[in-house]
């Protein structure tokens, strides 16, 4: 039996891009492991990727700007958006709120967007149990806490104290690995860079993330059974 591709039904990798949903990419790290020179350059690289727009309850620095480096919000607002359950993720600082929107969000992910998070990883755990399938977790450790120790003094922007503040909060960090999806060392940035890359690359094409794709998928079974039966 010969079977003839009459098939009307085309797919390409461009298809793919269209239809899938976006995801929510984590990136978190201890001090000193290199999370936002790494985050910089993916968002400079990639003009899928942007980077999650977090609201706070603390006062606009001179430099910053309503929605697009926070979104300000009054103490009760902020509250009623926690027991309404429209943030993703939030959490209290220095008698100030955090957290992260829901809507905006939603409708990124929706539109096949990216978003790219830079939170603790208790920010990390809420994220996923509010929406597990869309979030990537990247855990980034620099390459020895000896390492991490020297790229902290050598920013020069803390005294000893505050590095030892932040080698002690990197305990808990360090101690929640387990609780991310892949883990990259950064021993050298253009490597960690290109990892994470591939990693974004192989998140866009997973199967969950492309529920658009099923009528595309039920033509070419259709036109594979009709070449069949003629």
């Amino acid at each position: 039996m010969t079977v003839e591709n009459s098939g009307r039904t085309t797919i390409s990798a461009h298809d793919i891009e269209d239809v899938r949903r976006g995801f929510m990419l984590v990136l978190a790290a201890p001090s000193g492991a290199g999370k936002g020179t790494i985050a910089n350059r993916l968002l400079a690289d990639d003009a899928k990727l942007a980077l999650s727009v977090s609201a706070t309850t603390r006062a606009p620095r001179a430099t910053e700007e309503h929605g697009v480096h926070y979104q300000f919000l009054e103490s009760d607002e902020f509250e009623r958006k926690i027991k309404a359950n429209e943030l993703l993720e939030w959490a209290k600082v220095h008698d100030n709120y955090y957290g992260t929107p829901r809507e905006p969000v939603d409708a990124s992910l929706s539109a096949g967007k990216d978003i790219l998070f830079d939170i603790d990883i208790v920010g990390v755990r809420q994220l996923q149990r509010q929406a597990r399938e869309d979030v990537v977790a990247i855990f980034v450790l620099p390459p020895s806490i000896a390492e991490m120790q020297a790229r902290l003094e050598g920013r020069g922007d803390d005294n000893e104290a505050a590095i030892k503040r932040r080698m002690q909060t990197a305990i808990d960090e360090v101690s929640g690995w387990q609780d991310f999806d892949y883990i990259v060392v950064n021993d050298d940035l253009d490597n960690a860079v290109k990892t994470v890359q591939s990693i974004i690359a192989s998140e866009r094409l997973k199967r969950i993330r492309l529920p658009k794709l099923a009528q595309k998928m039920d033509g070419m079974i259709a036109d594979l059974e009709a070449s069949i039966a003629k």
